[in-house]
């Protein structure tokens, strides 16, 4: 890191917290920040974001995949998140929490600016370019509120997209997630934030993007990676910018002729309702949930409609849904990640598990249908351990089910 940079910056940013009142709390201190971030001149605003590209450019440095700062939970550093493990990061300077604020007010737009302080939080891709990558990198954004102060996570967004043969499918599996095999279903890919969602999700479109002619519309909130067209034509909405919700974009994408539609996350009642009813009216349909396990997806999305809604939506999910996958990264010997997955393929008798509400039947028939391309986290996880890439303490650890993860590897021995 450049010292003169961050001392131009302290610089620049020293009269404006003198002058700012005492008197100011919470919302009025933002808005009195971003005021005086608006007329900065345009050579100190560059100073300050050339200051916040070199926080950024450290992540490529150290190959983190996360940056987090702002407020007071960051103690006027800059962390990263390398290989799972998030730490500060000395070498990039120390700031104050009003510093921290006025950075992040001064790196974004207008209209970003004004929607943070009525939401409290905003989703937004970022990108900014470097010397020696061909393409622009790309982020994903997250800016909110922190006892009054802004705090800020953007993750980089994978400049490749990984291949689908990599993730070694079963061809019942490779066939679901393929237009050319399976023309409509509703294809689910779950986990906890950090798991790599996205990128699964990228690397099915891109398939597709490859393999069939078609047209795919993707809802995402922020856009993460942008498809170049191929033997698709795909479009890209962002929720907030091209279309004001998940449910808006869905249903407008019924106009727009489309073969695939991506939903980037079912976040709500409405979003899971509209998606189910789309791809019953024959669309094919991927999308994402935060959930840890294939059965606990099913009744995550029941769960989130209201009591009068549910016999019908879990019927309507029994109908459409095809494939469940469930992933998480857990750590590798050498300190790195690999995938370990939950795969459910839709079966008469899972349908019919769903439709007369006996889920805890759907874990037993995912146990024992290996042949038809399904597998447990616990046993993706046995299959890791037996291979030396992870530990027995971090295989248990990522475990839904630690009780059944120690007995199959009891068994195996």
């Amino acid at each position: 890191m450049d010292d003169s940079l961050i001392q131009k910056a302290h610089q620049i940013m020293a009269p404006l917290i003198e002058k700012m009142p005492d008197t100011l709390f919470g919302i009025e201190r933002q808005v009195y920040l971003s005021t005086s971030v608006q007329e900065l001149t345009e050579e100190n605003r560059r100073i300050l974001n050339r200051l916040l590209k070199a926080f950024l450019e450290r992540m490529l440095e150290i190959d983190a995949s996360d940056i987090d700062m702002g407020s007071l939970g960051c103690r006027g550093s800059i962390w990263y998140r390398k290989h799972g493990d998030k730490k500060p990061d000395p070498e990039m300077g120390n700031y104050t929490k009003f510093e921290t604020d006025l950075i992040l007010l001064n790196s974004l737009m207008e209209r970003q600016t004004n929607l943070l302080l009525e939401k409290k939080s905003i989703d937004y891709s970022f990108s900014f370019e470097t010397p020696g990558q061909a393409e622009p990198i790309r982020l994903r954004a997250n800016m909110y509120f922190d006892l009054g102060n802004l705090g800020l996570n953007m993750r980089m967004i994978a400049g490749e997209i990984r291949p689908i043969s990599s993730y070694n499918f079963h061809p019942n599996i490779a066939m679901a997630l393929s237009l050319a095999h399976v023309k409509k279903g509703l294809v689910l890919v779950t986990g906890i934030t950090g798991s790599g969602k996205s990128s699964t999700l990228d690397s099915i479109v891109d398939a597709n993007n490859k393999s069939v002619d078609a047209h795919i519309v993707i809802i995402a909130s922020p856009i993460e990676h942008v498809h170049t067209s191929q033997r698709c034509v795909v479009r890209h909405r962002e929720v907030g910018s091209d279309v004001a919700s998940f449910k808006e974009g869905t249903i407008q994408a019924l106009r727009q002729d489309p073969d695939i539609i991506v939903i980037g996350e079912m976040r709500d009642p409405d979003t899971i309702i509209t998606a189910l009813e789309v791809t019953d009216s024959g669309h094919k349909v991927f999308s994402t949930l935060h959930t840890s396990s294939a059965v606990e997806s099913i009744d995550r999305i029941i769960g989130e409609v209201p009591p009068i809604e549910q016999a019908r939506v879990r019927d309507r999910l029994a109908d459409v849904l095809t494939v469940a996958m469930s992933q998480k990264l857990p750590k590798t010997i050498e300190g790195k990640r690999v995938l370990a997955k939950e795969i459910l393929y839709m079966t008469p008798p899972i349908r019919a598990a769903i439709k007369n509400n006996n889920l805890n039947e759907i874990y037993q028939m995912l146990h024992q249908g290996a042949s038809l391309g399904m597998v447990t986290m616990e046993q993706d996880l046995k299959r890791l351990y037996e291979e030396n890439i992870i530990s027995y303490e971090e295989a248990l650890a990522n475990a839904n089910n630690k009780k059944r993860f120690k007995e199959i590897v009891k068994y195996s021995v």
